[in-house]
Parts: structure tokens; sequence; C-alpha cells
């Protein structure tokens, strides 16, 4: 059964993680004392330290975190308490060494970091359940206890552990019967990989076809979303039923399916890292998208916000932010002043329900010792925390105006966790003309998130059976398009939405076979144009269409109208018979087919006329700076608010259409006309 929604609070929770058992000299009230000062009403502990709770085989500890929980409680300040089984004790690698994780290369991950071992083990599991029972059941009733976090960004390694190989053929038994079917639905004829028999299935390291991968890291993400799985159906027997259940998700993780592991959580949590200083100020040039495990960009920021929200389809908790430098010793970029504020009211705009740091203060050692945290390797308060806590002063006088918010969204932007493997696997862009960019999945979705952003529109991240509540759906390199997922969206073109597809969309099936037809496959009639070749651009080429010039990067689809107009062209001796960009009708609706990746100003000018008939809510305020982002969402009281960025050094003036009051001020009624944003300002008005 899913776990229940969570009751909104009457306001955004602020937290920090705090390691009291980290410092040296801890001095605990004064902290605690520090965090309400800075109105911090929720701390998150204990998922690291595994052989502190329990130094040697069943003999636990549990009291030391006693005093923090108190002491939390007596501030009025709530605890999410983390299970520890992510970062196993070093008496539990010795004792069983077998549990390292095997790599692909056949060599064993070496202890001495963290999420070293094979969590499916059964081994592994009675150490990690008698853990969970001791220290959950010892403080998860505690009246501080906020909810529980289950592990801590799982699905870090793809595990090839013998057990686990045996338990992947098993699976492909029961998903594809027999050893025929496997070897028609993958095409093991080719190189003679025809098996007769499950026992002579080949281990993954050394795999070569591309449905094989599919299904292997298919199974990886199951193995990830069952082990959470089971971590809250056991902690649930644990503790009272108004608890939380949740992990902490880094979205990068190569074994993780975000929305099925939600499944099994009450709230949504996850990491929203960016790069600060000038990597956070709006940049008009067409930069090459930057893909890592942390933003680089307003738009990018934005853009993990609205899949945090889509992990199940509503409002989320950031457990982890930058409070100062991320990283490594050798990337301490430290916030201008301003840009903390900026990226939590960011976060917030787009359904964050907890802005929470990480952490509280920097670590004296370790191989974390250069992340920094709120307070530095002084413990004493500085810039960053008097930002911090200017901010939690300001959330805190927001209160319920900004609480059960549900972001506006004029896009709806399909996600597709297989798409995004199978490019990975045989990657469709390079970056060098000779290697292949393994990140091309999420760069060309970026691509297009970005050209969305700089037109002014909101987006959200949905199904094909969610695309209907949106007037424009961009389906970006959906490779291994199901034909149910065809169907709807053919549905909600012929029912009179807009949909945008690119270049890979529909060219392959669930299992990331290549379509045996006329491309683009099921999507052929509906977007009333074909291809029979594509090509790599190694470089730029012009093209013109939407009445401007720019570029087109990296893929050049063959496009062969068959009742499509065509919207832009190459101007290049060859390529140039070919549209770079077609327009279908279609029922009630339209198809706009993008055969390339565009340059900046040719993604957000397709958006722009995408979006010219869309019905939109009368804007409260206007920008005509495109340092300047608005975003919108409706409050539990049903009033939109309208969150403002000046994402510069400089200061920019909006105009407010209508009298407003500001949320992130001093609750005075603004006259309309003109509203004066300060460099790297935000201002929050409904």
């Amino acid at each position: 059964m899913a776990p229940s929604p969570p009751t909104s609070p009457a306001h955004v929770r602020f937290g920090t993680a705090y390691y009291w058992e980290y410092q040296r000299t801890p001095d605990l009230k004064l902290d605690l004392d520090l965090m309400a000062q800075a109105r911090i009403d929720t701390i998150r502990v204990g998922e690291s330290v595994w052989s502190t709770w329990e130094p040697r085989d069943g003999v636990f500890d549990l009291d030391w975190l006693t005093p923090v929980l108190d002491g939390a409680h007596e501030r009025g300040m709530k605890v999410l308490l983390g299970t520890p089984t992510y970062a196993i004790p070093p008496w539990l690698q010795r004792k069983h060494p077998e549990l390292a994780i095997v790599r692909a290369g056949g060599g064993r991950i070496p202890w001495g970091a963290r999420q070293e071992i094979d969590f499916t083990s059964p081994t592994f599991l009675h150490y990690a359940e008698r853990v969970i029972r001791q220290v959950v059941g010892r403080h998860g009733s505690h009246p501080a206890v906020l909810g529980v976090q289950l592990d801590n960004e799982p699905g870090l390694h793809l595990i090839h552990n013998e057990p686990v190989f045996e338990r992947f053929k098993a699976w492909l038994a029961d998903r594809y019967g027999d050893v025929e079917r496997l070897n028609e639905e993958w095409g093991l004829t080719y190189w003679s990989h025809r098996i007769g028999d499950w026992n002579e299935l080949w281990p993954p390291s050394g795999n070569t076809t591309p449905s094989y991968d599919l299904a292997w890291r298919r199974f990886q993400a199951e193995l990830t979303t069952e082990f959470i799985a089971w971590q809250a159906r056991l902690v649930r027997e644990l503790v009272p039923e108004d608890r939380e259940l949740t992990t902490c998700l880094a979205y990068q993780r190569p074994a993780l399916h975000d929305v099925r592991l939600s499944e099994h959580l009450t709230v949504t949590s996850g990491n929203a890292y960016y790069l600060p200083q000038d990597h956070l100020v709006h940049d008009p040039a067409d930069t090459p998208i930057e893909v890592s495990w942390f933003s680089t960009t307003p738009e990018g920021l934005f853009q993990a916000a609205d899949r945090m929200y889509a992990s199940k389809g509503r409002r989320f908790w950031v457990t982890e932010t930058n409070a100062t430098s991320i990283a490594g010793s050798q990337l301490n970029l430290t916030p201008y002043d301003g840009q903390l504020r900026q990226a939590a009211w960011a976060l917030v705009a787009r359904g964050a329900e907890m802005i929470s740091y990480w952490h509280w203060h920097t670590l004296p050692y370790g191989a974390e010792t250069h992340w920094g945290g709120i307070l530095g390797h002084a413990m004493e308060p500085g810039r960053i925390y008097r930002e911090i806590a200017a901010l939690g002063a300001e959330l805190a006088h927001a209160g319920d105006d900004v609480a059960g918010l549900t972001p506006d969204a004029d896009v709806g932007f399909l996600y597709s966790h297989e798409s995004k493997w199978a490019l990975s696997f045989q990657p469709p862009l390079t970056l060098d003309g000779r290697n292949p960019d393994k990140d091309s999945y999420e760069r060309i979705l970026a691509t297009f998130y970005r050209g969305a952003a700089d037109a002014g529109l909101q987006a959200a991240f949905v199904t094909p059976a969610q695309v209907n509540r949106l007037p424009i759906a961009v389906a970006p390199a959906f490779h291994c398009l199901p034909d149910a997922a065809a169907e709807a969206l053919a549905g909600y073109v012929e029912g009179g939405g807009h949909l945008i597809l690119t270049f890979l969309t529909g060219y392959a099936d669930e299992e990331a076979r290549a379509r045996t037809e006329v491309a683009p496959g099921t999507l052929r009639a509906l977007a009333g144009v074909r291809y029979l070749e594509y090509a790599t651009l190694l470089s730029p080429l012009p093209v013109h269409g939407l009445g401007i010039q720019d570029v087109a990067r990296h893929w050049a689809d063959a496009l062969e109208p068959e009742g499509a107009e065509v919207l832009a062209r190459y101007d290049h001796h060859h390529y140039g018979r070919w549209p770079a960009i077609t327009r279908h009708r279609a029922g009630a609706g339209t198809v706009t087919y993008v055969g390339t990746l565009p340059g900046r100003k040719l993604a957000a000018e397709l958006f722009r006329q995408a979006s010219t008939r869309m019905t939109r809510p009368e804007p409260l305020v206007v920008a005509t700076v495109p340092q300047v982002s608005i975003r919108s969402a409706v409050n539990a009281r049903g009033e939109r608010l309208w969150f403002v960025h000046n994402w510069s050094g400089r200061a920019s003036t909006v105009t407010l259409t209508d009298r407003a009051t500001e949320v992130t001020g001093s609750r005075e009624r603004l006259p309309p006309g003109p509203l004066r944003l300060a460099p790297f300002d935000v201002r929050v008005v409904r």
C-alpha cells in the first residue's frame, strides 16, 4: 500500500544536517541556540555513523543522541533521524569481505569511502535490520522526531557480485519466460550470442548488446527501490504512524528510478546543489550545457527542483543544498551576497517545503573537510551564518503565505529513465568529434528546458498520461518510446495539445531496438514528417527560420515533410536540402519536430512561437530584461504568488501590473508600477 501523503506544514521548514558526534569540542547548547536564533527548525542526524551506533559486533551505544533530541525538543525543533546503512563499520567489512561490491571489471571496491557494500545480500540485510531496529526503536518515538530518512543517496553503484548476477538471470526468466524469447527480443543471433540455457548468459561486464544493458539498468534500479521499500516497511513497524518516511536522493545515481522509489516514501527528498558566484548569474551567451551532479545556471537550479517535484507529483524536501562551497578542496566557491537567499526562494517557488543545508559545521577532518558548512572550521558565526539567519527570519515571516505551494507550469517535459540509460550505453552525441558523450540524454533535455526558460515559460516534468493538463508538451530524446506512450501523445495532440518532438524520439522500442520502419516510427503520421538517414554534425551549422538566424549542433535528421510545413532550414550545401524544424497540424493540435540540437536563440524562439496562443494567468509582474526570471505558484489558500529573481550583479526593475502585497518584505501594499530589485535580489509578491 502506498504511504499516505504528508500534511503540509504551515510554513517552509528550515534546516541543517547536524553531526554533534563529529565535533572535537562539541558545545551542544551553543549550537542549538545559534540554530534557534537563525530560525532553523529542523535538523538531520545519525545517518552516517553506524560505527558509532554499533562500535563492535552486537554492542550498541544509543544514548549519545538523546541530548541532541532533547535539546531540539526544548527549542521546538524537529529532527529527521537517519538509518546508518550506507556507511558500514570496519568490523563488518572485516568479518564479511564478500559484501564488498564487485565492479564491472571484476575487482572489488576497496573499503574506505561509503556505499561499498552489496546491500542486496541477506548477510548485509541481517546486520542492517539489527542496527535499524536498535536506532529507530530507541529514538523513533521521541517527540522531536519528524520522520526517518532511509539510507542516504541510494543507487551509487551497479552491483556485479555473483549472487546479484544470478538474481538477474532469474529476473530475466520471469520477464521473458524462456531463452528463445530472449534470443528473439534481444537479437542475439548477432555475433553468435544466442543462448540455449539461462546459465549461458554472459556477465554484464563484457556485454555489448543494447537490450541487455537496458535490462541490466532496469534491474539495478529495481534493486535500489526494493532496498528502500524494505527499510520503509521495517521502520513503519517501529515508529508512530505520523512519522514521515523519506530518503535523500542524488538524482544522477546510475541505479535509481526516482519515481518508482518514491512510491514507498511519504515525501520525496533530495539534493539541490549548485555552483554559486558567476555560475548563478544569468549569462545570455550560448555556452555549452554542463551536465553534472550540481547545477551551473539559474535554469539548471529550477530544472533540478522540477525533477524533485515530479518524483511524487507533489511538494518535496531539499535535504541537502549549499551552505557555502561544495565538492572538493579545489573548488572553494563561496556564494556572493544574496545568492543563498536567491537559491532558497527558487526552490520554494517550485514546491520545496523544506530547505536544509549540508551542513551545520565544516568538518575538521575526513573526505569532506572543505565542503563548507554554515559555520566554518573556527565554529564562529560569520557572513554565511548571518545570511542564513536573515533568510530563516524571512521564511518565518512569510509563514503560511508560502505553505502548500503548487507551482504553475506552461510546458510539460516527458522524462524517460529508460531512454537515458539506453543513450548512455550508445550515446548519440560527441563533444570532441570522436568520443561518445554519455550525458547525451541530459544534455538534450537541458537544452530544450533552457529554451523554454529563456522564453519565459515555466516547466514541469510529466508522464505521457499527465500531458493533457498542459498546453505544450516536449518529448526530448524519448528514444525508447513504448507504443502505449505514443498512443497517449497522439491523443494529446488530437485533443488540441502542442507536442514538440526532438530527434531520437520514437526511434527505438522498449527493448532499445531500432524500429524497423520509417522514422519516426509510430509518430510518423502524427508529425507529418519522415527520415531515412541522420548525421552527426561535427561543428555547428548555420540555420535560419522562425524569423532568426542561429546554429544547429551535433545532429541532423534528414527530414522529408509529409504534410508538415518547414519552419527552419540549414544554410549548407549538403544539409540545406532538409528542414531542421517542421510543424504539422493533427486533429485539433500541433506537432513541432526538431531534427537537430538548436542553438540557444533558436530554442527560445521555438517556445515563444509555440506559446503565442496559450492561455496563461494575467501576470502580476512583467520583466523586460533577461537577467530577471519570474516563477509563480498557488498557495494553500488559493492565492497566486510571484517569485521575481534578479540573477545579476546589477540592479534591475520590473513592472507590477496591479496592487500587490510583498511576502518577502514588510507586507506593505505596493502600487502598480516599477518594482526595483537590488543586485542578486529576489522579491515575492501576491
